[in-house]
């Protein structure tokens, strides 16, 4: 059995799919990634020896160029998207069985599948990508969004009339050229009736009463074995445990002097600073003893010796400090980064900064909520309820569903 799984975005979106594809390959099936061309990317995928079919721009030169994409960017960078899934991803999922698509909008993907004749399935790593009464959607870039409307369910319509403007027109003439008629919700189309939702049930749950039947697989975590450098094992060894402050794949445009506030912040408390240098390219302030600065590590290994993580609130980095035990402070910027915020508030394993832009006293605030011991024992707490095997539940549910939409086989 041969499977393609496709994304578009930053590492907190490709990860996951390898950890899938590891998955799917110990039950037996033949595996390819679709994602950007970026490097850590590919060194992540030849990591596993998975193949790595690369589509779109730099995910990462989007982010941190030197002019960012501007709102009236968006369309011409959704419809060159469309163009890729149909031509690049569409070429590396023939002779596949099962597409699986998820990151930026797949808008092509089901389409590709239904042109091939194999089966398709959409996943997301955060409830609020998907349509529900329960909570607003996440505004997407260069949206005209009302802050002020209340009802869900009108939200919800706008943002289905929102896509469908962002990518109607460039994936109906796509469809068209392949004999497909056109669709009339996108987003609706690209979702199914019944989407995968790959996050943990006690961090993400779904929730009903919902108009979509929503299969929660859990997480999908790329077990990460590599030992941390030993630089960054003799700072730990050498002290107490220090706050980590890292924001992934976030720029930080906005928070020109993000790692001075921060270092300044942790100082405040006593704490001893790790600052990920990230693609915000955060580095040290000074050359006191009590900061080290890291690229990328094995977070799985790192959390659980920290005091506490700062972090951008993406979906991954979520799940590992909350598996972790580690108290967080979320300073959320983008999409689905607020709910993760929201999240670590409620369930009381750490604090959800008020906006995307730290001062010193706010993020010293969200610090002592995080730094409590009642936070740090609510975290372990939680931390034993996280599940590890949702890639697993992923990978059999896949195959057992593709094993049932195949003809027998002639005697």
């Amino acid at each position: 059995m041969r499977v393609l799984l496709s994304t578009y975005g930053s590492r907190g979106d490709v990860e996951p799919l390898v950890g899938l594809a590891v998955r799917l390959r110990e039950l037996g099936a033949e595996v390819r990634v679709c994602a950007p061309p970026d490097e850590e990317f590919a060194k992540l995928l030849a990591g596993v020896g998975v193949e790595l079919v690369p589509f779109g721009q730099s995910v990462r030169a989007l982010v941190t160029g030197a002019t960012p994409p501007s709102a009236a960017d968006v369309p011409r960078i959704a419809a060159a998207l469309v163009a890729e899934h149909f031509d690049t991803v569409g070429a590396a999922a023939e002779g596949c069985d099962a597409l699986v698509a998820t990151g930026l909008l797949p808008a092509g993907m089901r389409s590709v599948a239904e042109k091939l004749g194999i089966r398709y399935l959409y996943a997301c790593f955060q409830p609020v990508t998907l349509p529900s009464p329960h909570y607003r959607p996440s505004q997407r870039p260069g949206e005209p969004f009302p802050p002020d409307e209340t009802d869900n369910r009108v939200l919800w319509d706008l943002d289905a009339r929102n896509v469908n403007a962002l990518y109607g027109e460039a994936l109906n003439t796509h469809r068209a050229s392949i004999g497909l008629p056109p669709v009339d919700n996108v987003r609706d189309h690209v979702f199914t009736d019944q989407p995968w939702l790959a996050a943990d049930p006690t961090l993400g749950p779904w929730q009903e009463p919902a108009d979509l039947d929503v299969v929660q697989t859990g997480a999908w975590i790329l077990p990460d074995e590599r030992p941390l450098p030993a630089e960054l094992v003799a700072f730990l060894d050498a002290g107490a445990p220090p706050v980590y402050v890292g924001f992934g794949s976030m720029s930080m445009r906005a928070s020109k002097d993000v790692a001075r506030v921060a270092i300044e912040a942790v100082r405040a408390q006593g704490r001893r600073v790790l600052v990920s240098r990230g693609w915000a390219d955060l580095a040290l302030i000074d050359d006191q003893d009590d900061c080290f600065v890291v690229d990328e590590v094995n977070q799985q290994a790192l959390f659980g010796r920290v005091a506490a993580v700062v972090h951008h609130g993406g979906a991954g980095t979520t799940t590992t400090a909350t598996r972790a035990g580690a108290p967080q402070v979320v300073v959320p910027q983008i999409v689905d980064q607020p709910y993760w915020a929201g999240r670590v508030a409620e369930l009381g394993i750490g604090a959800a900064h008020d906006g995307p832009t730290p001062t010193f006293e706010s993020l010293s605030a969200a610090l002592k909520t995080a730094l409590t011991p009642e936070t740090r024992a609510r975290a372990t707490a939680v931390a034993a309820t996280i599940r590890t095997d949702g890639a697993t539940v992923a990978a059999k549910l896949l195959l057992d569903a593709v094993s049932r939409e195949r003809p027998p086989v002639s005697a």
